[in-house]
């Protein structure tokens, strides 16, 4: 079967309005030039259309007219390299998905280990961060979190104490793998991260040995200073926490 009837056969098979690269449609490095050949012809044709160089879509047709991909769907190629996920939304952005803050943010962030992604396409507009670690589909939900912990004293429209508190629901809900994950990630993030981390744990109760590391690996000499009550985070002075 011809390599273009071969790419038509595959779009048809994705839904509409989901983003989709070479790695997506099983196109060979050696096939580029002949496939970049066919997508075009399917550019002209109307079933497809271009987002960014190497990036489509199948448009979805309404009776409203031609949607285009949600924001979420533009961004997941950026997020992706050979099939790989390289790269999370962090930021405000995730901060409001996370019920931290009602706000929105007009640029999103996104983080990364291995490149530096900046984004300015359209309403598509994003900042480049490092992130703490490389990033997986099976870390980068926790990496998050953690973000918000590093970022709890400038999520916009929330207090400490506000966000200590949805934070500590949200770490109830984690599994005893996510949790874990969550300890032995947030090893590698700065001083404040590590004892929010141990004092939200202890405080929902959780008696892993994870608590232990995070202890040894804070400065009894260093005051966290982040203006907490202590009917907001009762163990916050186990961890050095003013």
């Amino acid at each position: 079967m011809a390599l273009a009837t071969q790419i038509r056969n595959r779009i048809t098979q994705l839904p509409d309005g989901k983003t989709f690269g070479y790695d997506d449609l099983r196109i060979a490095k050696k096939e580029y030039t002949t496939a970049a050949k066919a997508l075009e012809r399917l550019q002209k044709s109307g079933l497809i259309k271009k987002v960014s160089k190497g990036v489509f879509y199948k448009p979805e047709q309404t009776v409203f007219g031609e949607l285009t991909p949600d924001y979420s769907e533009m961004l997941r190629p950026y997020l992706f390299e050979n099939g790989k996920r390289i790269a999370y939304e962090t930021g405000t952005t995730l901060y409001n998905r996370l019920g931290l803050t009602t706000q929105m943010a007009f640029r999103t962030k996104i983080a990364s280990r291995s490149k530096r992604i900046n984004i300015n396409r359209g309403a598509l507009k994003a900042d480049a961060v490092k992130s703490y670690a490389e990033v997986t589909d099976s870390n980068y939900v926790i990496l998050g979190l953690l973000d918000a912990f590093k970022d709890i004293k400038r999520i916009p429209d929330s207090s400490t104490g506000q966000a200590i508190r949805r934070l500590s629901a949200i770490l109830k809900e984690l599994d005893t793998k996510q949790t874990e994950s969550l300890v032995k990630y947030a090893l590698v993030y700065p001083p404040r991260v590590r004892a929010l981390v141990g004092a939200v744990l202890q405080n929902n109760g959780y008696q892993g040995k994870g608590l232990e590391k995070l202890k040894d690996n804070l400065n009894p000499l260093t005051i966290i200073k982040l203006n907490l009550k202590e009917s907001e985070l009762p163990t916050k002075s186990n961890w050095y926490i003013e």
